[in-house]
């Protein structure tokens, strides 16, 4: 499946977080803080309001967007306004 976002929506891969601390400890899925970092899939159509490309790691708020699972993987859907960072 491909998802196109419209206006100023970007298609955000979110990144796991390490079920396993540097200590050895596993942290259960449930006790895990929700990740604030992923990778632009797809950009939508606003070119003026948008300032990420596909490819770029980002920070986002961390309630930010709509979940979807894109076979099998969970992405986000999210204003550009929610989009804190780029990571370099």
């Amino acid at each position: 499946m491909k998802i196109k976002p419209i206006g100023d929506r970007v298609l955000v891969k979110m990144e796991t977080m390490e079920e396993k601390t540097s200590g050895g400890i596993y942290i259960p899925q449930t006790a895990q803080e929700k990740t604030q970092t992923g990778v632009v899939k797809e950009v939508g159509d606003d070119k003026d309001a948008i300032k990420v490309k596909p490819g770029q790691k980002i920070m986002y708020d961390k309630y930010a967007g709509t979940t979807v699972k894109i076979d099998g993987e969970e992405h986000l859907l999210m204003k550009m306004s929610d989009i804190l960072a780029i990571i370099e």
